[in-house]
């Protein structure tokens, strides 16, 4: 996609990143899936599927961790004008907590940047009270609030936490 860069410059420990290309559909859907599975107290069944990451080839990019394991973790981002958007970041749940979520994240904010954006925006869902603080400790701060897509059928209500970045200041991650 124009206005990427090839790559950031991190490099986590054992981790190769790179960007995803159409043979790695499957696999994408396969992690988003099981590292969203902790959603299925409020939904019924998968958080994605193949068609929809295909889709949202289209429109941004996937970055991709790997290990001699395998896929590890992704993250997706798009360019919105000067903005950028951040999604479906997904950790493959026996290698969560080890800070691997936290560097695909810097990383799709390094290629957000380099591509001129001034600022990031995510969602993130209010049943999962986890998030906010993850995302507020790398320097995200709450704007508002979205409605959960009316297409998706949940069993509890539930409602999107939208959150922004500025992209311009790097000192705002916290550890």
């Amino acid at each position: 996609m124009a206005g990427f860069s090839s790559g950031p410059s991190w490099s986590p420990p054992d981790y190769a990143l790179r960007v995803a290309k159409g043979c790695d559909i499957e696999p994408i859907t396969d992690l988003i899936n099981t590292a969203f599975a902790v959603e299925r107290f409020f939904i019924d069944g998968d958080r994605i599927d193949a068609e929809k990451v295909r889709d949202l080839f289209g429109k941004g990019k996937f970055l991709l961790a790997e290990d001699a394991a395998g896929l590890a973790g992704c993250v997706y981002l798009e360019l919105r004008g000067e903005r950028g958007y951040l999604g479906l970041l997904s950790v493959e749940p026996d290698r969560q907590q080890a800070g691997l979520g936290r560097r695909l994240a810097i990383a799709a904010e390094e290629h957000l940047r380099a591509a001129g954006c001034l600022a990031i925006d995510l969602a993130v869902v209010n049943l999962r009270p986890e998030l906010v603080p993850f995302y507020t400790r790398l320097g995200y701060r709450e704007t508002g609030v979205a409605p959960f897509p009316p297409e998706k059928s949940t069993k509890l209500p539930c409602h999107f936490i939208t959150m922004a970045k500025s992209l311009e200041d790097t000192s705002e991650i916290s550890n």
